[in-house]
């Protein structure tokens, strides 16, 4: 595999090449036109010398008659055409079409013995002409090839770090995996002691999430199952476990679960973590203090959930740049929830996770978009 370094030398390779080949077209093109002019100047010479000396001989006349793919027009001082090469007729008669055409040659005057004086208009050949815009051409297929190479470059370079991560992940729910089942024994050891239950019941609930913690994470990088669900109920659960674990001044509301359920294809496990997310940061965002409102709702086709929360609000600016890995304007954290967040919802469940609303001050929206399903 191409280290990084390699990369971009076959970039910088690609570039010298490109820009050698764009030199040498360009070279090619100058020495193309001085021998046209030189051809054209030949021409003219041999036509003044017809005029002055009759026939001028064999050698003038195959000068004449060489005219090979070099457009021409030679006219009297009142521009009346008498002579062409290569343009086509409805240009000869058009006298504003053979205006413009005159203006964009190349001119050479051609005095003749009597006095009077004719005027030879030439343009660029099908070959000049081609040599002129194959730079342009070369530049384009460069900055395509630059842009393929980079975007191929960088999407590789992605890959090796997310491969990181999920190793990461992975090898975390590993390490994991042996202290709760350990904490499992010793929650079942301690509800046969004659302690308060309430106290085990609680650690015993903190150890379950501990326990999809750990799912979760060994779910990354996996093939994501997605099952029919009862979204009212999956929401409800992360409600539940998170109000009694609020500061006593934040007041939480759902509805979920007084509506008619409603119905959606999700992995569980990772669904409630996006839920977990939005709660956290919704929280995070309040300081201790306000209303947290979950909210779900639905059309025809999709199923909304929101969360409200009454926090400081998120600039505008910063709609998008919030589900980017590691920003954050939390002073711990690695700025990657709702990174995660947005690729479970949006790579794994074809759904929609956005900044629905926010006000700086008075609170943000958070919506959740799923697709609903009637199985």
């Amino acid at each position: 595999m191409f280290t990084y370094r390699n990369r971009l030398l076959v970039i910088v390779i690609g570039f010298v090449i490109g820009i050698t080949s764009l030199l040498f077209t360009d070279h090619m093109a100058h020495t193309l036109r001085v021998k046209e002019k030189s051809e054209v100047e030949l021409w003219a010479l041999a036509m003044r010398l017809e005029a002055e000396y009759g026939s001028g001989g064999i050698f003038t006349q195959q000068i004449i008659h060489s005219k090979n793919d070099i457009p021409f027009i030679v006219t009297d001082e009142e521009l009346r055409v008498q002579k062409s090469h290569l343009i086509p007729n409805h240009v000869l008669v058009h006298p504003d079409l053979l205006r413009r055409v005159i203006e964009r040659f190349s001119s050479i005057e051609i005095n003749y013995y009597d006095g009077s004086t004719f005027y030879l208009f030439y343009g660029e050949s099908a070959l000049l002409k081609m040599l002129v815009y194959f730079p342009l051409i070369q530049l384009s297929v460069i900055f395509i090839f630059v842009v393929f190479s980079y975007i191929t470059f960088s999407s590789s370079k992605q890959n090796e770090q997310n491969r990181v991560w999920i190793g990461l992940a992975k090898e975390t729910a590993h390490q994991l995996g042996t202290p709760t089942s350990s904490l499992l024994g010793w929650i079942e050891y301690l509800k046969t002691q004659p302690i308060d239950q309430t106290v085990v019941d609680e650690m015993g609930k903190d150890l379950q999430r501990l326990m999809k913690i750990v799912e979760r994470f060994s779910k990354i990088g996996s093939a994501t199952e997605l099952q029919p669900a009862n979204i009212n109920e999956i929401v409800g659960d992360s409600v539940a476990y998170f109000r009694s674990r609020i500061p006593k001044n934040v007041t939480l509301s759902y509805n979920g679960l007084a509506i008619a359920p409603l119905r959606g294809m999700v992995n569980v496990a990772l669904f409630e973590w996006v839920i977990e997310n939005l709660l956290k940061n919704a929280l995070d965002a309040m300081q201790g203090v306000g209303t947290l409102d979950v909210h779900i709702s639905d059309d025809a086709d999709s199923i909304y959930i929101d969360v409200k929360d009454s926090g400081k609000g998120i600039p505008k600016a910063n709609f998008n740049r919030i589900f980017e890995p590691g920003f954050t304007t939390k002073t711990r954290g690695w700025g990657l929830g709702l990174s995660l967040s947005r690729r479970i919802i949006e790579d794994y469940h074809s759904g929609k996770i956005a900044v629905h609303d926010s006000e700086i001050d008075k609170g943000t929206t958070m919506r959740i978009t799923l697709k609903k399903t009637d199985a």
